[in-house]
C-alpha cells in the first residue's frame, strides 16, 4: 500500500492486488485518513472483478457520512455493473476531476 496526500486528497494504491486486505487495512488505519477524500488506485489490480467491490461497500458508507469523497480507479471493470453507491473511474486524473465536482457540490449545498 503506497499513500501520497495532496491537499484535501490522499491517494491510496494498492501493491499487492488483494482487494480484501488492501480495504482492511484502510479501514484499520481509517481515523489517518477519515478527514481526507480518498482516492483508491487498483489500476495494478488486472484480474479485479465486480465482485471484488463489495469489500468497498462499508468504507464508501462511513466515508459518505463523514461528508468526503471516495473514488475508485480501475480500468478493468465494466462501468455499467458499478454498484451505485461507488464512484469508479478508469484514471487518476478523472478521479481528481469528480472529487473537485463534488467539493463544489457541497459547497454549494446540494
Amino acid at each position: 500500500m503506497k499513500v501520497d496526500q495532496k491537499g484535501h486528497t490522499t491517494t491510496i494504491k494498492d501493491t499487492q492486488n488483494n482487494v480484501k486486505d488492501f480495504v482492511g487495512k484502510i479501514m484499520n488505519e481509517y481515523h489517518v485518513f477519515q478527514n481526507q477524500n480518498l482516492i483508491l488506485d487498483v489500476l495494478h489490480n488486472k484480474t479485479l472483478a465486480i465482485t471484488d467491490l463489495v469489500h468497498f461497500k462499508e468504507l464508501a458508507k462511513t466515508h459518505i457520512k463523514a461528508k468526503k469523497s471516495m473514488v475508485i480507479v480501475s480500468d478493468v471493470l465494466d462501468f455499467d455493473k458499478v454498484p451505485t453507491y461507488l464512484n469508479v473511474v478508469p484514471s487518476v486524473i478523472e478521479a481528481h476531476d469528480m472529487i473537485e465536482m463534488d467539493e463544489i457540490e457541497r459547497d454549494l449545498g446540494f
